[in-house]
């Protein structure tokens, strides 16, 4: 598949739509949290998640993945939703709590270090976050220790298939904090595998940068979003 240009006007909403979420389900997540949403593609399409199954959000963000899993999991279902930065967690734990999603538990920290039991978590899933981690092992290695054997870890993100390092570094207008730490897929593969995982598959996203300066360095470096999916052996 062939990724297609966002427009920069899209919004959160718009973006999820693009990404094929399921309208009835984001119908009943807060419109804010979706209004918000960043992600590089839909890991809930792929991570099939059941009632009363326990689910572990990396870089939960403001909660668009977060409480659609909540709603799949149901009342018996447990979601949690780590993150490093206040104000996305402020919003996530604001929109739990006015919107009473009592199954949903917010975790103040790094995603390269977990404070949960092993086997915790039924399934593991993340958008548009590993790739900023300069610790990819940690992740991958924190994330198989707190799945059970035959847990499942549904990942979107972003990868590099060739590098660029004028666009990398932030030569081309600056831009390290999307691309930066980026890694290509086959090292995905190997950094999860060594964890302990089983790749199932990886497919490409219909998601593409933003035009301008951005999307020039997206063009250098053959930036694409991909969705992965691996069971924890």
């Amino acid at each position: 598949m062939t990724t297609t240009p966002v427009a920069p006007t899209l919004d959160g909403t718009d973006l999820t739509r693009r990404l094929g979420y399921d309208r009835r389900l984001l119908d009943a997540v807060p419109p804010e949290a979706v209004e918000s949403f960043t992600g590089v593609g839909n890991p809930l399409r792929v991570a099939r998640l059941h009632p009363g199954e326990r689910v572990l959000d990396l870089g939960s963000g403001s909660g668009t993945d977060l409480f659609a899993a909540a709603l799949c999991v149901g009342p018996t279902g447990r979601v949690v939703g780590r993150d490093v930065a206040p104000a996305q967690l402020a919003r996530a734990e604001r929109l739990r709590t006015t919107h009473g999603f009592d199954n949903v538990e917010l975790s103040d920290g790094p995603i390269e270090s977990l404070p949960f039991a092993d086997d915790s978590f039924d399934a593991v899933i993340s958008n548009g976050v590993v790739h900023l981690s300069a610790r990819k092992t940690d992740v991958f290695a924190e994330a198989a220790r707190v799945l059970r054997p035959g847990g499942r870890m549904a990942l979107s993100d972003i990868v590099i298939r060739e590098y660029c390092p004028d666009a990398v570094g932030g030569g081309a207008g600056g831009w390290p904090g999307c691309v930066g730490g980026g890694a290509r897929l086959d090292d995905y593969r190997t950094l999860m595998t060594d964890a302990g995982f089983e790749v199932l598959f990886a497919r490409r996203n219909d998601y593409a940068l933003v035009p301008g300066r951005a999307a020039e360095a997206a063009s250098c470096c053959c930036i694409e979003s991909v969705t992965i999916l691996a069971s924890c052996c």
